[in-house]
């Protein structure tokens, strides 16, 4: 089950359980790579050769991992002694360590380090290798194992974590087809197939034009941008070989110059590019292929017993149901609005002074103008203090506070697959626990926004150490030359929000690699905690120094921070909450949407969209609904998850300590190392002592509350809800 784990994080191709090839695949290649396959060796357990792979070397490499996989599974499925839990769930628990091994460096491949070799890879392969992983959960020999052992599980003398092991074994296999005839698995796998395909060319259209830039060519149109940001764009363009300024079409490099430039003609055209990324109407437009994916997915969904593809992908969630993530969603919406047209009428009390009419790409820029009037606050005034390695370190300090973890640097000792990689020893009571890579800049072949995975995760399962190998990735724009990189507040907090990802699967301390992974809905709910302590007074005194002067960032900005917390709210949640509301539309209906760009401006104008906002992911760049089936109708778990997430700081702040060592411990022992070995739901109800309360997340924007009724948060995981639909 590890593979499956593996090619679901890295890969992003469909979610299907591993069992059994029919019939076999061509016979083996000399050329297949020792190196992406064979036991990584080294420190840390052994790491990944990246300084080795050669990547002309991959297909032979996935065509010998996929024989070695139908071998093993061939055994398993073709021993003649009794049907077992050990000889059935065990062995496929620990089966698939070539692909185990290949899929991390193929993932960075894919993700850091994409070029068009690679995608023209990913285009042929990744439809084959989701066939290959089709028919092995499709073979009806391994089902009837595993509908064997289901039926006997009562007399099978199997401990809770087996058990629950067994039940999501049985239901992921019948939700992805195991009861359908013969000739509907057919469509299954081919539907699968197609998919991959469609994921693979959404991904590649997308990232050819985060590729493109913007060039600035008149030191003129600079003005207002912050000296350190000039020097960035300036270094940018150097290494394109172009005179100018060059601006990245990726959003830490363009949302400092929204916020900033002075220019508005300027401002408009960088917005423009950024925004139109898959809808440009040419070769790169994403507008077909998103199409074909919502068929595809609808046909799917019906296949398998399902009325939309929305309900199908979140049977297995903490949701459950579309309806109930809906309402949630739809609690703070009207709010978010609200609080929208409020900041808005600020903005254009000033801008009516510049004779300028709110636009979207005004936003950013005439809200810094409001924070300054308002809170006496600049971004550009905090950003000196906010120096992208100190911040590093402070995310440290607080994980070993919180922890116990001590992150030691050891770069250079390891291969990494960039010069920019840097590297820690992981130890927690003088024990080594993990090794952290840290991807941090922008660069070309590297997709946009910021992710976690683990190269290799933790299980105790087969008596291996399993050391875990954790990255973060992130897309800031790198310091010119020997200056120091900053960031702004909002990119620290994704540096803290990815570290919280990392950090889930630091603690974690499991037995079965099958309950590894949490619900989608789930997934967020650690790493959103973790921001919270970014702007504590302990990280910010200690951490927030000024690049040139090294003193401390001064009380009164401090001061000044913290009152600003609610600041601008309303842009945030209306931006990330569209988005996560025309996703679920997208995919909670029976008829497949065939022009996404109508349906996109149709749906905002239904439910209220202020007209001087987009979403912040269009469904032309939307990657977390079309890279793969990730985040399709699983959007809303950004705010499911800080629903939780705003309740358990709330239990941090009422005990007068935010770094509380004994809330910490309850949260690592319940809800970090458990992985999904037991029910998220119940674990939270454990740590908190009931289900979380909204309010906590309305207090935090700076909404105004509200009373408690049947459609309220305070009842989304209610057993009895849950139990009634």
């Amino acid at each position: 089950m590890r593979t499956m784990k593996l090619m679901l994080a890295l890969c992003m191709l469909p979610t299907i359980a591993v069992a059994m090839l029919e019939p076999a695949v061509a016979a083996p290649k000399k050329s297949a790579s020792p190196q992406l396959l064979q036991p990584w060796q080294g420190p840390y357990d052994g790491v990944p050769a990246w300084d080795k792979v050669d990547p002309k070397k991959f297909p032979a490499a996935f065509d010998a991992a996929m024989r070695a996989t139908k071998a093993e599974y061939e055994r398993i499925l073709s021993n003649p002694q009794a049907i077992t839990f050990d000889n059935t769930i065990t062995a496929t628990e620990l089966a698939g360590k070539e692909f185990g091994r290949l899929f991390p460096i193929w993932g960075v491949h894919t993700s850091n380090l994409s070029n068009a070799a690679i995608r023209k890879i990913e285009a042929e392969y990744d439809p084959k290798i989701s066939e290959f992983f089709g028919k092995l959960s499709l073979d009806s020999r391994y089902f009837q194992r595993v509908q064997y052992l289901y039926q006997k599980q009562d007399n099978l003398k199997l401990d809770a974590k087996q058990r629950r092991l067994l039940q999501q074994t049985y239901d992921n296999l019948v939700r992805n087809g195991a009861l359908l005839n013969a000739d509907q698995q057919k469509q299954v796998i081919a539907i699968e197939s197609n998919l991959a395909k469609k994921f693979s060319e959404f991904s590649s259209k997308v990232l050819a034009d985060e590729e493109t830039y913007i060039l600035i060519e008149q030191e003129s149109d600079l003005a207002g941008l912050p000296g350190s940001y000039v020097a960035a764009i300036a270094a940018a363009a150097k290494a394109k070989g172009k005179k100018g300024w060059v601006i990245a079409n990726t959003r830490s490099a363009v949302q400092p110059f929204l916020e900033n430039s002075t220019n508005r003609a300027w401002r408009q055209k960088v917005w423009q590019a950024f925004t139109a990324r898959g809808d440009n109407r040419d070769a790169n437009d994403t507008g077909k292929v998103i199409a074909e994916i919502l068929t595809l997915r609808q046909e799917r969904a019906k296949l398998l017993g399902f009325a939309t593809h929305a309900n199908y992908r979140m049977a297995n969630t903490m949701a459950k149901d579309p309806e109930r993530a809906m309402d949630l969603m739809m609690k703070v919406w009207p709010a978010a609005v609200g609080r929208v047209k409020e900041e808005v009428a600020d903005m254009q009390a000033i801008a009516s002074v510049d004779g300028v009419t709110i636009e979207p790409w005004d936003y950013r820029f005439y809200a810094e103008k409001v924070r300054k009037a308002k809170y006496d606050l600049d971004a550009n005034e905090i950003k000196p203090y906010f120096q992208l390695d100190n911040m590093v370190a402070a995310m440290f300090d607080a994980a070993g506070r919180l922890y116990d973890f001590k992150f030691s640097e050891n770069t250079g000792s390891v291969p990494v697959f960039h010069p920019d990689i840097r590297t820690f020893e992981v130890t927690r009571g003088g024990k080594i626990v993990g090794l952290f890579y840290l991807d941090n800049f922008a660069r070309s072949g590297k997709r946009s926004g910021a992710w976690m995975t683990t190269y290799r995760s933790q299980h105790r399962l087969g008596g291996e150490n399993n050391i875990i190998l954790a990255s973060n990735n992130n897309n800031f724009v790198k310091g010119a030359g020997s200056e120091p990189t900053l960031i702004s507040i909002d990119d620290a907090s994704t540096l803290f929000h990815e570290f919280g990802h990392a950090l889930h699967y630091l603690n974690y301390d499991i037995t079965w690699p099958g309950l590894a992974g949490t619900p989608r809905d789930f997934v967020e709910y650690p790493s959103q905690v973790n921001e919270n302590w970014l702007l504590t007074p302990y990280i910010l005194n200690k951490y927030a120094k000024h690049y040139k002067s090294g003193e401390p960032i001064p009380a009164a900005l401090v001061d000044k921070i913290e009152k600003s917390r609610s600041f601008n709210q309303g842009f945030a949640t209306v931006e990330y909450l569209s988005s996560a509301i025309v996703d679920m539309k997208l995919h909670y209906r029976e008829q497949p949407v065939t022009d996404p760009s109508a349906f996109e401006k149709a749906t905002l104008a239904e439910i209220g969209m202020p007209k001087e906002m987009v979403m912040r992911h269009r469904l032309p760049q939307f990657n977390h609904l079309f890279s793969s089936d990730g985040y399709s109708a699983g959007y809303y778990s950004y705010l499911w998850s800080e629903t939780m997430d705003a309740d358990t700081w709330a239990l941090f702040e009422e005990a007068g300590d935010v770094w509380n060592a004994d809330i910490a411990e309850k949260f690592r022992k319940i809800l970090l190392s458990t992985g999904d070995e037991t029910d998220r739901i119940e674990a939270y109800r454990e740590f908190r002592g009931r289900d979380p309360d909204v309010n906590a997340l309305l207090k935090r924007r700076g909404f105004p509350l509200s009373p408690p009724t049947p459609g309220d948060a305070e009842a989304i995981m209610s057993k009895d809800k849950i139990a009634a639909q």
